[in-house]
């Protein structure tokens, strides 16, 4: 089965579009600087309307636990994307809410992608993202690429979200 997961969902109507069209996952972002963040109130007013055969995401920036506690609830989240997140604060966040873990290594160079091999044994999955510049004013979700042409022959430690 293919899997396609639509990001930054904040809107009824973009939500009920990704469902119809065929998304097996919906994320919601719960970074407040993102222009597509989305309050606790909100994300559970969303999460109501997705169907059960569609997963709920939440997407955080190095988020501290009572952030997650309260997305998690409000949202009944399936799956947590951790960006900017080390090994260790990732299986701490495994340990205590034991849901689907993926996370997300930052992408630039062919040595950047050996960053995934340290999250073998905690997360379930790895999304591998654009690294934003140094002066970006968001951590990612820019709508920035890497070139694919690193992956080429790299051994993936996980699977891919």
């Amino acid at each position: 089965m293919t899997t396609a997961k639509i990001c930054g969902l904040s809107t009824p109507a973009t939500l009920d579009a990704a469902i119809r069209h065929g998304a097996s996952h919906v994320g919601f972002v719960f970074f407040p600087a993102s222009p597509r963040h989305v309050t606790f109130d909100k994300a559970a007013e969303l999460a109501a309307r997705v169907p059960g055969h569609v997963a709920k995401v939440g997407v955080f920036v190095d988020p501290e636990d009572e952030m997650l506690e309260q997305a998690i609830a409000s949202a009944a989240l399936d799956v947590l994307q951790l960006h900017k997140v080390t090994p260790a604060r990732a299986a701490a966040i495994r340990a205590r809410f034991g849901i689907e873990l993926w996370v997300a290594v930052a992408v630039r160079t062919r040595g950047d992608l050996d960053g995934a091999h340290a999250f073998v044994g905690v997360a379930d999955r790895i999304l591998y993202d654009a690294k934003t510049p140094d002066s970006a004013a968001l951590p990612g979700g820019m709508g920035l690429r890497f070139d694919w042409d690193l992956l080429d022959g790299f051994r993936h430690p996980l699977r891919w979200a």
